[in-house]
This record gives structure tokens, sequence and C-alpha cells, in this order.
């Protein structure tokens, strides 16, 4: 495998809004059919920056480089991206954002003129500066606001590092497409857009869909700049290209499989999947491959996630899952006679019952703390050894070390690859949503202490019980931390507000955030929390019903 070289371009788009009948309306062109970079795709104004704007004289403008750049975060340089974005637009679009002597923005002249000019820009026998001095005008940059900034994938034959501005179309102008790059042009609305999209009828870039999205809420022009301009860090969107059942799949921050994608295919081959698909065996580094259960479900989201762990002669299965004979089967086959350790997170029923089978496959050792006498329990699990705290399992060159982390379960263990700073969380930590605290075994205020246990820099991936690899622990334990603290200070307001209440009529107003269909789950964390209000002598319970001390 070998590292993209592709050179990242500078470029810069501007999207330009008007207010329509039915709400504010974007600008797109249709690129030709024969394009090489996003062919027949609608588009926003826009390119590559050219020598010819970085011009830092202010004979034209008044934007001062150093603002603009600090605004890009950028050591200088910044204004090239603002005169590019116009110098395109008036090339692509026909729309030019300049005042004339008075100020005002200008009026283009006649159609044939005006495309003169522009076909002189485009083919670099004129520049933009030369021609604001002839005519006495200075650009407008003050008039487009910085508004997001987008990566082209790491792989792709051509590759953009692109700032998008925003501005309303100067009074008068209306635009049209050149019938060079462009074939077409249309004044829409976000949301008709995108409904095109969906429909097949139109072809947009994931940048375009996205900020087609962001405008979609907004009223008019006149709101949508107003949000624009409002200060706010602007991240840096680097997408990443997988494939998935339905073909290609373009991959944000954010979107669960991101961050694996990102760490399997740091070339950008494209060819990875994002999907988690039950019995296919997902290589996830030199020492850890993946194999999902087919149990998918609510709570088990695409499936129980089993990792092989170690090295090719000495290999420990986490979580060998439900019992079904076929993925334990597929589990065995993978790992062979390396197998030599079957470990536990916990004893919950789509953990754990797979252990006995495989163990009779493999003749593993099982290496996981008793079930509880409680609910929902694997009663039937029998380890051969019992895990402390701390405990280290040597796999050949690497090890696992032993964590105990109870709270969503009094018997749940955390085991960190040391060497690849990897941390199997089982359900201690998900993606996607807050593990269910079900009291009497689950307990809120250990949970979150075991939460703080783990919230280590050093640890560098988690591997969940259910989904894909999620990177940044740190951020998504504080997040999950201060998810759980605003979720008690809830409860104990609607204490505070309601007087005596019952549990299960405080769980529509704690959980007002979530469907209806999800209360049973919610009533069991709010018990937790409301446990742990009590344990802490800020709330009381009498008769059934909860107040606030």
């Amino acid at each position: 495998m070998t590292t993209s070289t592709k050179p990242l371009r500078p470029a810069a788009t501007l999207i330009i809004v008007r207010d329509g009948a039915d709400g504010p309306e974007v600008f797109l062109m249709q690129r030709t059919h024969q394009a090489s970079f996003m062919a027949s795709a609608h588009v926003f104004p826009g390119g590559a920056v050219d020598h010819s704007d970085h011009d830092d004289s202010n004979a034209i403008h008044d934007l001062d480089d150093r603002a603009a750049s600090a605004t890009l975060n950028l050591e200088k340089g910044g204004v090239s991206y603002w005169i590019a974005a116009i110098r395109e637009c008036f090339e692509e679009a026909g729309l030019l954002f300049a005042t004339d002597a008075s100020g005002e923005l200008v009026q283009l002249p006649d159609l044939q003129e005006a495309n003169a000019l522009r076909q002189q820009l485009s083919e670099g026998t004129l520049t933009l500066k030369d021609l604001c001095l002839s005519r006495n005008w200075r650009l407008a940059p003050e008039r487009a606001a910085y508004m997001s900034h987008w990566i082209t994938p790491i792989g792709l034959p051509k590759r953009f590092d692109t700032r998008f501005f925003i501005a309303v179309a100067p009074p008068g102008q209306t635009g049209w497409h050149d019938d060079e790059e462009t074939i077409a042009n249309i004044w829409i609305t976000p949301e008709l857009a995108l409904s095109r999209f969906a429909s097949g009828e139109m072809k947009l870039a994931q940048a375009t869909q996205t900020i087609l999205r962001e405008l979609q809420p907004f009223r008019s022009a006149g709101e949508i700049m107003a949000h624009v301009r409002t200060p706010r860090t602007i991240p840096e969107i680097n997408p990443r290209v997988s494939i998935n059942s339905k073909g290609r799949k373009v991959l944000l921050p954010g979107d669960f499989p991101y961050a694996e994608i990102s760490k399997i295919d740091p070339t950008g081959l494209g060819t990875f999947w994002s999907e988690i698909v039950p019995g296919a065996v997902r290589e996830l580094s030199p020492h850890v491959r993946r194999i999902a259960a087919p149990n998918p479900g609510f709570m088990t989201g695409p499936g129980t996630n089993t990792y092989l762990v170690g090295d090719a002669g000495v290999l420990a299965v986490i979580d060998p899952g439900p019992d079904i004979e076929s993925h334990l089967a597929a589990v065995a086959q993978e790992g062979g006679a390396a197998i030599r350790y079957i470990l536990t997170t916990h004893t919950h029923r789509d953990h754990s019952p797979g252990a006995a089978r495989l163990k009779e496959l493999t003749g593993a050792e099982v290496i996981g703390m008793p079930a509880p006498a409680t609910e929902f329990q694997d009663a039937d699990f029998r380890p051969d050894r019992v895990p402390r705290d701390g405990d280290r399992l040597q796999l050949g060159s690497v090890t696992l070390r032993v964590i105990h982390t109870p709270g969503h379960a009094s018997n749940h263990c955390c085991f960190l690859l040391e060497e690849e700073r990897m941390l199997f969380t089982g359900d201690h930590i998900m993606q996607g949503s807050t593990v269910v605290i079900n009291p009497p075994d689950g307990d809120m205020a250990v949970y979150l202490a075991s939460l703080r246990k783990v919230r280590d820099p050093e640890i560098e991936w988690l591997a969940p019980g259910h989904g894909f690899l999620m990177d940044q622990p740190v951020q998504r334990i504080d997040r999950l931390l201060a998810h759980r603290q605003a979720r008690e200070d809830k409860v104990l307001d609607c204490l505070q507000r309601t007087g005596p209440i019952s549990a299960y009529d405080l769980v529509s107003v704690v959980y007002d955030d979530v469907p209806v269909e999800r209360y049973a789950m919610a009533l069991r964390s709010m018990s937790a929390h409301l446990i742990k209000l009590q344990q802490e002598g800020r709330a009381t319970e009498v008769d059934g019903r909860w107040q606030a001390v």
C-alpha cells in the first residue's frame, strides 16, 4: 500500500443566495458531462485559487490580509481565497461582486460585453485587477461571509482544499452559465434541490448536499447571512470514501464508520466496507479482527462484536456473543488452534452465552466474572478463571490488561490492548447511544466512576461491543459524563418543580427528547439516577413517589 501523493490545491467557492417566492434560493450550475471532476453535477460557482488572486496590495479591495487569514486560520494569504471566489463567480456564473465610484454594487455591461470579459478572465488574457482598475471598480469581498472548509477525500485523482463563502446576489444580476465548463443554471430552494437529488434527478457533491441541508431551515437570505456571520469555529471537513451494500459511500466526521475507515484505509483506496456485516471478518489492525454475530436489534445495533486479539500463534476471543452455532463456527475457523482464551466483558445474554460452545470447539480457557443473580444475565456462564482488576494476559507480542468497570453490570470488565492503546469496551461505552443502567445490578454512581477510570489520554481507540471503532476516547467520555450530568440535573429540577411524583410519571418529563417506545428502557436508567440522588441525600422516595430533599 502506498501513501497518496496527490497535492492539495487551494480553491474557493461562492454560494449565492436570494429571496424567492418559496423562500431562499441558491444559484446552481450543472457541469458538463465530459468534465474531469464532478461531471454532470450541479455545483456552486468556484474553482482553484489562481496566481493572479494573490494580491495583497489592496488596490482593488479593502480586505486586510491579516484579518482574512485569521478568519481562515492561515498564517497569510487569506485574501486570495476571497478574490478567487469573486473571480470564479464572475467567470462561471456572470455575477460580479464589485462596487463603483459611489460605493454601489455595479451594474454589469450588456450581455455580449460581459461574456467577452468573462472569457478573457477565464483564458488569462485579462486579470480581475486590471478589469477593476480600468473601470474604477473595487471588489466587494466584505459582501461574502466565510461558511465552510472542505478537503477532497484522500485517494481521489484531483484534490482541493476549498473554502466556501456565501453572499446575497447583487441586485439586478441574475447569473447565467458559461456554456463551457457549465451547461445549465438554476435558482432553486435548498429543499427542492435536495428532493431532486434524492429522486435521482440532480447530482450533488457531498459538500453541496451538506451545505444545502444547513441552509434549509432558514426563511430568508437575511437570516442565512446573520447565521453565517455569527462568530463560530469552522472545522476542516475531510470526507472519506468507502463502499456499502448500496455502492459508493462518502463518510463525514460524525458518521459512525468514519474513524474506523480513516484508520484501516489511510491511503484512501475507498474499497473498505462501512457496514458491519454479520459473519464477515474485518481486520482492524495487525493484532485485531472483528466478526459480528447475526443478532442485530434495537439493543444490539448491527450485532454483538466478537474480537480476535493477539498474534497468529496466541489469540484471545473477546465476547463470543450469543450461542449461535454459525457465528461460533466462524470464529473458531478464523482463529483455529491459536485461540487459547475466551474473555467476556460481562454476562448479559448477547455477550457471554457462546462461551461454552466455543470452548467445546477450541478447548480454550474461559475467563470472566460470574453472573450476578439478577435478570437479563447468563446464569449458565461458568468461567474457568475469574479475572482481577489489573491482571495482564500475554498474547504473543501483545498484552491485554483487565480493567474492572462496574456500573452497567457489576461484573463488567474492559480490556486494554496496551501496545495499540485500544480499549475493548463491551457495553461500558457504546456508539450512538448511552447504555442502560438497570438497578439493582446497574448502579449509576458506580458507572460514572468507571467512566472516569478509563478516561486515560494514553488510550487512542475504543472498540465497542456494538458498532465501529471510535477515536478521541477522552472527548467521547467527557460527552458521556456531561450527558449523564445533564440528565440528572433534569431529574432533580423536575422533582423540585412537581413535588411527589412516581417514576413512571416522571420519565415522560425527563425523557421528553426520546421516542415513547423507548420509555421502558429510559425508566430503568432514570431509576438509577433517582437511587443515586437518594444515596446522596438529594431525593427521597415514599410509597412509590419521589421528591427532592
